[in-house]
């Protein structure tokens, strides 16, 4: 009788931790794609790449958990980040360094190096500079 309650309880708590780790995917996935929007950039994949039980902070017993996400930014090279969560919140995103999604999107330069010096857009188009 008390094994069963034990059983039960052991269940209960599984579940509980299994689902805990299927809202943080949730979250990470619907993170990602918010951000790589905000970056312009195509988002490739996202998955788990560690996870571990954390005691500590406000919810007592929870996870951290680091996912791995893939995102391209001219559909040719695929990048990879990273983001770090505790329980539900987002604790910090890393991003590696890529080009600028689309070369029209970019600031413009002003000065004597990498432009037309500051002419007309035309001028630049035409190959020929003042």
């Amino acid at each position: 009788m008390m094994s069963d309650l034990l059983l039960i309880i052991a269940l209960v708590v599984v579940a509980a931790f299994f689902w805990q780790l299927r809202q943080m995917a949730e979250l990470s996935r619907i993170f990602a794609e918010k951000e790589c929007a905000r970056q312009k950039v195509q988002l490739l994949a996202i998955a788990m790449e560690s996870a571990y039980p954390y005691v500590g902070g406000t919810t007592g017993i929870c996870w951290k958990a680091k996912y791995l996400f893939e995102f391209s930014s001219d559909g040719l090279n695929q990048f990879r980040g990273h983001i770090w969560m505790t329980g539900n919140k987002i604790q910090k995103i890393e991003w590696p360094i890529f080009p600028e999604p689309e070369w029209m999107e970019a600031p413009t330069a002003k000065g004597k190096f990498g432009s037309c010096g500051g002419s007309s857009q035309s001028s630049c188009n035409s190959g020929k500079c003042r």
